[in-house]
């Protein structure tokens, strides 16, 4: 059965890509987007949280062992991931970049067989905990236990993009926690040093699980950090989902441009607990996550385009109802499918075919027709 959720095609620049557009309102224009590219965005941020909820769900009821949330940050990805090249750009993510890799192409069910540790996960064939997504059929590095390690994986990627002259840019995410590692700081040094195209984000939600960023980082906004590898520093407002767009598209293309990295630090909130394991209101007070909700980056959105006219009750209406089906399949389809074999265990320890080098049959019957 296919994927009931046909992505939306993001080619070079994600401007008017989507089939059957309208031709642009005022907002969408603003932005050298169309209508249909806005109702896209939507979508994809909607879908994430979906997915993120039942993910809670499918955890307390003890169908998955663990959930790392991206409730609050799905603003700030939808609007950076856009920005880029899909299939052609490389990103390593960090466990909360539900949003991230539904942009970048990646299918409710393939996050779902992630969570689920199926055979058919396209990351690490059920070798990785909840939370660790992978494709290399979509330039999505699989993320790491290990905190901040992609972002020396993003980098030497960028290396090879830049001596094998490919015109891709890589892009490592990280939280403002993990911008404290010294592994980041070796990245940044390298980078600028040799002008890699390289765009590091920080999705700065305020809290490293438990420790506020007052405690955790000594600066106020950690892109001030980049004056010292002279490299630019870029504040966002994480839950605007266009000024992330436009922080990404300056940054991406300065970096295909030979002119070398960029940090971006979006400022966004965390809506849940740091994880299924944590319980925030030991150390969060009820004003403070009154506080987050407040910046909910979906409705935001959702109001802004209400107001643009790009979001009518009968579009929405109908795009809920996709988004459920979607949630439904790809619980239904992770549930049914095979766990790994124990006999595997060893198997890809070391260099042979990774289970995601070619997409599975059901993947390319979800993605066909989809106007990619």
């Amino acid at each position: 059965m296919a994927d009931p959720v046909a992505q939306t095609s993001l080619d070079d620049g994600h401007r008017g890509t989507v089939a059957g557009d309208r031709p642009a309102g005022e907002l969408a224009a603003a932005h050298g987007l169309a209508d249909g590219d806005l109702v896209a965005m939507f979508r994809t941020l909607a879908l994430a949280r979906a997915l993120d909820e039942r993910m809670w769900i499918l955890n307390r009821a003890g169908r998955l062992p663990f959930v790392i949330s991206g409730q609050g940050h799905e603003g700030a990805q939808v609007g950076l991931a856009w920005a880029l090249r899909r299939g052609h750009d490389w990103v390593a993510p960090f466990y909360r970049s539900v949003a991230t890799c539904l942009a970048l192409g990646m299918t409710p069910r393939d996050l779902m067989l992630a969570n689920y540790a199926k055979a058919s996960d396209l990351g690490s064939g059920g070798r990785q905990m909840p939370g660790h997504y992978g494709s290399p059929m979509h330039k999505l590095v699989s993320v790491s236990s290990p905190v901040a390690t992609q972002i020396l994986h993003a980098t030497g990627i960028a290396l090879a993009a830049k001596l094998r002259q490919t015109g891709q840019v890589a892009v490592a995410i990280m939280g403002e926690g993990s911008s404290n590692q010294g592994d980041v700081h070796e990245a940044l040094n390298f980078a600028a040093i040799h002008r890699l195209p390289l765009v590091f984000i920080v999705e700065n939600n305020g809290y490293s699980i438990s420790v506020p960023a007052e405690k955790e980082v000594s600066v106020r906004d950690v892109a001030v950090r980049a004056a010292g590898y002279g490299i630019p520093g870029v504040v966002v407002d994480g839950t605007d989902v266009l000024a992330c767009y436009e922080a990404g598209l300056d940054a991406v293309a300065r970096a295909r441009m030979g002119g070398g990295p960029t940090l971006v630090e979006a400022k966004v909130v965390r809506l849940t607990a740091h994880s299924s394991d944590d319980q925030q209101t030991k150390y969060r007070s009820e004003e403070s996550l009154a506080e987050g909700r407040a910046h909910d980056p979906l409705p935001i959105f959702r109001s802004q385009l209400r107001a643009a006219g790009v979001l009518t009750p009968a579009l929405e209406d109908a795009m809920a109802a996709q988004i459920a089906a979607a949630v439904d399949d790809a619980t239904a389809f992770a549930e049914a499918e095979p766990d790994p074999d124990p006999a595997t265990a060893m198997d890809w320890v070391y260099a042979e075919r990774w289970p995601g080098e070619q997409p599975p049959p059901w993947h390319q019957a979800a993605t066909s027709g989809s106007g990619r």
